[in-house]
């Protein structure tokens, strides 16, 4: 529930947001946060248009929004292939999203622990001169057993 909000909520208040993260979201390709799942999620996404067009000018964009992280669960089927089909489309029109995939695990606590140990050291890291996160390099998340 929270992932699909974080986005509505930061694409409609950009002057209060410059870090956006979305765990496990339900993407949508329209702009309306009430219109019917079903639909709006099977739209292939259009970065000129989803979100009232927030991503159709990549370069204002990634001037404003330090951060764009999406992270999904590679079981978590539906949603880690409409998340990747996202980045993939951000990516071809000019933004910089991280796309975060946490392996062999669903919509559950797991995934959400792996998402939290890739960014949380995006948000407090050296930037460069354009404001960007240096790459974060370490170790991957110790997998649970």
């Amino acid at each position: 529930m929270g992932g699909m909000q974080t986005l509505f909520i930061a694409s409609r208040h950009l002057d209060e947001f410059a870090y956006i993260a979305s765990l496990s979201a339900v993407v949508l390709g329209g702009s309306d946060p009430d219109e019917t799942l079903g639909e709006d999620f099977q739209r292939e996404f259009d970065p000129k248009t989803a979100y009232d067009g927030l991503f159709s000018d990549a370069v204002k964009f990634n001037k404003r929004v330090k951060l764009l992280w999406l992270g999904a669960g590679t079981e978590e089927e539906m949603v880690h292939a409409k998340v990747g089909e996202v980045a993939g489309a951000l990516r071809r029109n000019g933004v910089q999203p991280v796309f975060f995939e946490s392996h062999g695990t669903a919509h559950e606590w797991q995934t959400w622990r792996r998402d939290l140990y890739d960014l949380a050291p995006r948000l407090f890291c050296v930037r460069n001169d354009s404001g960007r996160p240096e790459t974060v390099v370490r170790d991957p998340a110790p997998v649970a057993t």
